[in-house]
C-alpha cells in the first residue's frame, strides 16, 4: 500500500462515524488496502462483496444505454450506511473506495463530501 493510499484511508477514517474504509481493485475484488474495521466488519468480505455490486450495476447502465458515470452507490442497512465510491480519474480506473458508516453517529451528505475529498488525495499522485 502506498503512502497516498494509506493518507486516502485514513482522511477517509476521519470520517464522523466511520467504521471502516477500504480502497478497492474491482477487476479482481481485492482490496489495496483497508483501515478499521475489526470485529464489527471484516473489510476483505465486504471489498469482495461490494465488487459483485459496482459489476452489477455497470452492467445494468449499459444494458439500459445509460450515460454518465457512477458518483457513488449508498447501501443503507438498520445501523450502517456503506458508501461505495467508483473512481474515474485517469490512473485510477477500476477501483473504488468503500466506506462504512455507523448511521447514528454520522451525517450521509457530509460523509459524501468528505469521501470525496479523500479520493481527490488519490487523483493526485
Amino acid at each position: 500500500m502506498t503512502t497516498t493510499t494509506d493518507q486516502a484511508l485514513a482522511r477517509a477514517m476521519r470520517i464522523e462515524g466511520a467504521i471502516g474504509a477500504a480502497l478497492v481493485d474491482y477487476n479482481s475484488g481485492l482490496a489495496l488496502g483497508t483501515i478499521g474495521g475489526g470485529a464489527e466488519l471484516d473489510l476483505s468480505a465486504a471489498a469482495a462483496g461490494n465488487t459483485d455490486v459496482v459489476r452489477a450495476k455497470m452492467r445494468t447502465m449499459d444494458m439500459l444505454g445509460l450515460k454518465g458515470e457512477i458518483d457513488d452507490i449508498l447501501i443503507t442497512l438498520t445501523g450502517q450506511y456503506h458508501v461505495i465510491r467508483p473512481m474515474t480519474a485517469p490512473g485510477t480506473e477500476g477501483l473504488f473506495f468503500y466506506l462504512a458508516l455507523d448511521r447514528q453517529k454520522s451525517n450521509l451528505a457530509m460523509a459524501r463530501r468528505q469521501l470525496e475529498q479523500a479520493e481527490k488525495l488519490l487523483r493526485e499522485v
